[in-house]
């Protein structure tokens, strides 16, 4: 597909003319690595206000919410127990008033 895809733009028609696996998705990897990165060094500077202007730009630019996005629905942590599915013992998992 040829069509133009804005990253950071406020458009949004020609985001939804593409699909999730058409997105250029090395491209927006590195935009969001460029920002991170952009962040570190003006946090080393002591540059406050910009990391404050750079955190926003992450945070509300369409790339880094895609790899968000992304990262959490391909990851393979959710067939791994949690807290709910772990094996304790009764003490453990029994009531905190018994404890007292």
């Amino acid at each position: 597909m040829s069509a133009k895809i804005t990253l950071t733009g406020a458009s949004s028609a020609c985001k939804a003319s593409l699909s999730w696996q058409e997105l250029p998705w090395q491209k927006m990897s590195r935009q969001v690595f460029q920002l991170q990165l952009r962040i570190a060094k003006a946090e080393r500077e002591g540059r406050k206000g910009k990391v404050k202007a750079l955190q926003r730009l992450l945070t509300s630019s369409f790339a880094s919410k895609c790899m968000a996005v992304k990262r959490v629905t391909s990851s393979t942590g959710a067939k791994t127990p949690g807290v709910e599915c772990a094996k304790h013992g009764a003490e453990v998992l029994g009531n905190k008033s018994d404890k007292v």
